[in-house]
C-alpha cells in the first residue's frame, strides 16, 4: 500500500472513532423514574398482556391449559405489583402526615 492509501485510513479510522466515542457536554437523560412509576408501567404492562391473551384465547389461538396457566401467572404479578404500589403509597401517605 502506498503512503497515501494509509493515510486515508487513518482518517477513516479516527473519523469513525470519534463519531463513535464522542460525548456531547450536555446529554439529555429524562426524568428520573421512581420505584412507584416502575411499578406502574408494569403494572399495566401486565393488564395488557392480561387483554392480549384474553382475546388470542376467545379467538381460538391458546389452549386452555396455557390459557389457565399464563392468566394465573399474569394475576399473581398483577397481586403483587399491586400490594407494593399500595405498600409505597401508605409509606409515602405516612411519611407526610408527619412532616405536616
Amino acid at each position: 500500500m502506498n503512503t497515501d492509501a494509509w493515510g486515508i485510513c487513518a482518517i477513516v479510522t479516527l473519523a469513525t472513532l470519534f463519531y463513535i466515542f464522542y460525548v456531547p457536554g450536555a446529554v439529555y437523560l429524562g426524568p428520573e423514574k421512581t420505584r412507584a412509576a416502575y411499578l406502574r408501567e408494569r403494572k399495566d404492562a401486565v393488564y395488557e398482556n392480561l387483554r392480549d391473551l384474553n382475546f388470542e384465547y376467545k379467538a381460538g389461538k391458546v389452549p386452555d391449559i396455557d390459557y389457565h396457566a399464563m392468566k394465573s401467572s399474569l394475576e399473581d404479578e398483577a397481586a403483587t405489583l399491586l400490594a407494593e404500589i399500595a405498600r409505597l403509597e401508605t409509606t409515602a401517605a405516612a411519611l407526610d402526615a408527619n412532616r405536616g
